[in-house]
């Protein structure tokens, strides 16, 4: 199969100059985590990098030539099987990451850990590529990987495609307890468990948004400030205060969090009585924030 026919099979998406930056970021920031603290500890915390611990333990070949390996493996087990259904992001991000460890291993070789405290490094193994994960993510892209196993797995098993990518990851961490030791085997499954909350936290904090339910007797006043200072909107819904029977209006507003605490400033200063409850939200889809799901 020529790539040309490939390429054309991917989803279509857009690949901004903002989504390049980021995307490159964040493929940087989980190759330096797994290169500088993950390979040289053998912490095998799943996905392909995991798989490659495992098997170079038996096949005298770097790392980062299984990672490439099996990364392009998976991209085209991907198109034949569920249609290249990741897109053109993690298939770029994919290959950068490969890329980035062979590059590594070039210019930083390291024959052991940069420290002899392995908790330390497993922090550090976990939260620089959550970090980078989590901005993958937040792009609709990821390093490919344990997640196109994923795809594959929810396809031909019908199965939940995070339970499915648990599936793969459970397998790989345990099996470093059989291939090296108990020690290293705990550390890649409390490393396992730290990356399914950390990814999940992070990917929460950067799109974090405050959703203002405030009921006013100064609709006009309060709405001019979000629409003329903030440049958002706001939705008016008419109501009747239970105990005063009185006309009030509320007001649903969502913002980001700067601007949350400057409409808060405002309604002490202008509107003290009104009454406001303000959660955190995350997951907003609409004009000013995400176009879809």
């Amino acid at each position: 199969m020529k790539f040309s026919s490939v390429a054309s099979r991917l989803p279509r998406e857009d690949f901004s100059l903002k989504d390049f930056g980021l995307v490159n970021l964040g493929t940087l920031l989980v190759a330096i985590g797994v290169y500088f603290f993950r390979l040289p500890n053998n912490f095998s915390t799943g996905g392909v990098t995991g798989i490659a611990i495992i098997f170079s333990s038996f096949i005298p070949v770097p790392k980062s030539a299984i990672v490439w390996f099996m990364n392009i493996l998976l991209i085209f087990l991907g198109f034949f099987l569920v249609n290249g259904a990741f897109g053109i992001k993690t298939v770029y991000s994919s290959l950068l990451f490969s890329a980035l460890l062979s590059l590594f291993e070039k210019l930083v070789p390291l024959a052991k850990p940069l420290t002899d405290q392995p908790f330390l490094e497993l922090i550090y193994a976990m939260m620089i590529p959550a970090l980078g994960s989590a901005i993958l993510f937040n792009c609709r892209a990821s390093t490919g990987g344990s997640d196109i196993t994923a795809m594959i797995l929810k396809k031909y098993l019908h199965t939940n495609i995070g339970r499915a990518l648990m599936y793969v990851d459970s397998v790989v961490a345990i099996s470093s307890i059989f291939v090296f030791n108990i020690q290293t085997g705990l550390y890649s499954i409390m490393g396992l468990i730290m990356k399914a909350f950390l990814v999940d936290s992070i990917l929460e904090s950067f799109n974090i948004c405050k959703y203002f339910n405030i009921v006013t007797s100064q609709p006009d006043l309060v709405t001019e400030y979000v629409t003329k200072t903030l440049n958002r909107s706001a939705t008016e819904v008419h109501g009747i205060g239970c105990f005063t029977h009185a006309d009030r209006s509320i007001l649903l507003v969502v913002l980001t969090r700067p601007q949350a605490i400057r409409l808060q400033l405002f309604l002490k200063q202008h509107d003290p009585g009104a009454f406001v409850t303000v959660l955190n939200t995350s997951n907003i889809i609409g004009k000013g924030f995400r176009d879809n799901m």
